[in-house]
């Protein structure tokens, strides 16, 4: 029995020596990430929505007669209401509502329109950069052809190039989250995998120590049982 005990305590410290470091990026980055609520997290008050749409009877885009669609809505944008027009590989066009006529995909001063008339912040903007659809950023996650409107806060929103729709808002601190969201399921590259080996083989060596540790908890208490009744 003191063999068997004497091994299992040897596997213990191993394993904990294995496992002390994931499990102490699990507890650091746990810990931050419910530091804050996550409504700030992601910024949910930092737009305000857009006013209802008013017109007259919209005209159907000349240009969809015929054609294979994925969608065609009536959106409100910074400039009133249009047609988003959804082909089916994803590509997207706007077009006015009161003539039907198609619109050119937007421009850096169209994106800035878009987040200046939402926003209800005090940040100005401080740069407008396209982004390539090819590589996207790390924290749009989306292969899409954006504008990225900074704040001189350090907050980023992604316009969408063609249909002007908000595809994400990006603050400081979701950047800080999504860093330990990275190193919590142990995937900081890509910050998404959460079925990746890393992750799985240790939660396994942190199960394996926990096991362990509970089958020695009686040898130990049985042990020290015996010592007291021979004093």
């Amino acid at each position: 029995m003191g063999a068997m005990r004497t091994r299992l305590r040897r596997w213990h410290i191993w394993l904990g020596w294995l496992v002390g470091i994931p499990m102490l990026l699990w507890t650091v980055s746990g810990v931050v990430m419910v530091w804050k609520p996550i409504e700030e997290v992601r910024g949910e008050g930092l737009l305000r929505p857009l006013p209802p749409m008013r017109f007259d009877a919209p005209v159907i885009p000349p240009a969809v007669a015929g054609v294979q669609l994925h969608s065609l809505s009536l959106e409100q944008r910074a400039a009133g209401p249009r047609w988003v027009i959804t082909l089916p590989d994803g590509h997207a066009r706007l077009a006015d509502p009161a003539s039907g006529v198609l619109l050119p995909p937007l421009a850096a001063a169209d994106a800035v329109r878009e987040v200046t008339a939402r926003y209800s912040g005090d940040a100005r903007v401080r740069s407008v950069t396209r982004t390539d659809p090819l590589h996207p950023p790390l924290e749009l996650r989306h292969a899409v052809a954006t504008w990225r409107v900074s704040l001189d806060d350090g907050t980023n929103f992604y316009v969408d190039a063609s249909s002007g729709m908000l595809h994400a808002k990006r603050t400081r601190w979701w950047r800080f989250y999504d860093l330990m969201w990275g190193l919590h399921i142990m995937d900081p590259g890509g910050r998404e995998d959460t079925h990746n080996p890393w992750v799985i083989g240790f939660g396994i060596l942190a199960l394996a120590t926990t096991i362990l540790a509970l089958a020695m908890l009686p040898l130990t208490i049985r042990r020290r049982k015996r010592s007291g009744d021979g004093r």
